[in-house]
């Protein structure tokens, strides 16, 4: 940790940055994502796509290979993809050095006013970088914690001791999630005047209520036969969102009528091919890998599931919120603000395959109620879930932290 003492150190010592009179120069944003994909890449490039174009200048800055990577260009965002942005969630102290040296050449080229980092890694080696080359501010955003229940206590300890430190070199934080951000405060990771929680997660612009045509042309597309119900997910598949959990459950349920989907890819890919095996699902759970028509699957759902370990707001949930779907999910981190029990979904407990079993079991044999829920989700989630809302919180941390001033004025 003395690299973070010394950045902490030099921070003490720069003068508070002030916001420049007036003039015409835009404001240079340095986005920095470890995994531009699904979940923390899919809101930091919505939210970045979400700004003023005439007053903000976004670079993305991520590791190599991300399925977003793309679509950023294609928007008209600049991308400078890493080379040494380890994945995982580990400390690799070899490549985290590259990785720092890296990102702080890239961000003194690149002269930027704020550099805006999104998870763990890098959040790390991104807040680290930006102190060592003097960019005037510097915002995280927490989309869950690289610490949770399921850790050794020895390791959940060292991270946590990790992210106050690093919370000492930031000017501003965002949450996903007033859950995440009243855990960040209580944990002493940020102040409670530097912090300010987002409850709006956009949509993807396509995504609308679906309709029994929509659920008919989606089931054809995936090949579900008549009769059978059908469970899907969106996510990653690696330890967050514990695919084997899912795995187990469906095993549990025993029922022949019910199929499963899983589009993502992802580490456990195989890990996860193996217990379908075993448990003898192969001819009824599917992983379909990374897709890119997803708007045009997600009708077939009968049900959504969740299985997550540790979340932030899930985009995946909250889109199949909006399209319809009645929802199952752990209770986890902001989970529960977008899955209240009984109400707009069904909860089960994480890491626990016998309390998913039974929520997807009260789902599947209760339609009228799962319905019910649908519908309530849907209200709940309101015009919450729009771009222009999540920007405006973007915007409100940025002016205040490039003014000096306290985020939750």
């Amino acid at each position: 940790m003395s690299v973070l003492a010394r950045e902490r150190g030099a921070e003490r010592a720069r003068p508070p940055a002030r916001l420049a009179a007036s003039g015409p120069a835009k404001i240079r944003v340095a986005q920095v994502v470890t995994r531009f994909t699904a979940g923390a890449g899919v809101i930091a490039l919505r939210g970045a796509l979400a700004l003023d174009p005439e007053r903000y200048e976004t670079t993305i800055l991520a590791a190599e290979g991300g399925s977003l990577l793309e679509t950023a260009e294609a928007e008209g965002l600049p991308v400078i993809r890493l080379r040494h942005m380890a994945g995982g969630r580990g400390i690799y102290p070899g490549s985290d050095a590259q990785g720092v040296r890296e990102l702080a050449g890239h961000l003194a080229a690149g002269r930027f006013d704020l550099v805006h980092t999104h998870s763990a890694k890098a959040g790390a080696l991104g807040r680290i970088a930006a102190r060592r080359v003097g960019v005037r501010a510097v915002v995280h955003t927490f989309h869950g914690f690289p610490f949770h229940d399921f850790q050794s206590p020895p390791t959940r300890r060292a991270l946590i001791r990790i992210e106050r430190r690093l919370g000492r070199i930031t000017d501003g934080f965002l949450a996903a999630g007033t859950t995440i951000a009243a855990d960040a405060v209580r944990l002493r990771i940020a102040p409670p005047e530097r912090i300010r929680a987002f409850g709006t997660v956009p949509v993807d612009d396509r995504i609308r209520p679906r309709t029994d045509e929509d659920r008919r042309r989606a089931r054809r597309l995936l090949g579900v036969p008549d009769g059978s119900r059908l469970i899907g997910t969106v996510a990653r598949l690696d330890g967050q969102k514990a695919p084997c959990d899912l795995v187990e459950a469906v095993a549990l349920l025993d029922r022949p009528d019910v199929r499963v989907v899983w589009i993502g890819g992802g580490g456990l890919r195989a890990k996860t091919e193996r217990l379908i095996a075993r448990r003898r699902l192969g001819d009824r759970f599917t992983l379909l890998g990374e897709r890119r028509d997803v708007t045009e699957l997600l009708p077939a759902f009968d049900v959504f599931a969740l299985s997550s370990l540790y979340e932030g707001l899930p985009c995946a949930l909250v889109e199949a919120m909006t399209c319809g779907i009645p929802v199952v999910a752990t209770a986890v981190n902001s989970v529960p603000e977008l899955v209240v029990a009984g109400e707009t979904g069904t909860l089960a407990r994480p890491a626990d395959p016998a309390s998913l079993a039974r929520a997807l079991a009260h789902v599947l044999d209760h339609p009228e109620e799962a319905e019910r829920m649908a519908d309530a989700a849907r209200a709940h989630l309101g015009d919450r879930y729009r771009p222009e809302a999540l920007g405006e919180a973007i915007v409100a941390v940025y002016e205040a932290v490039l003014a000096g001033t306290p985020v939750t004025r």
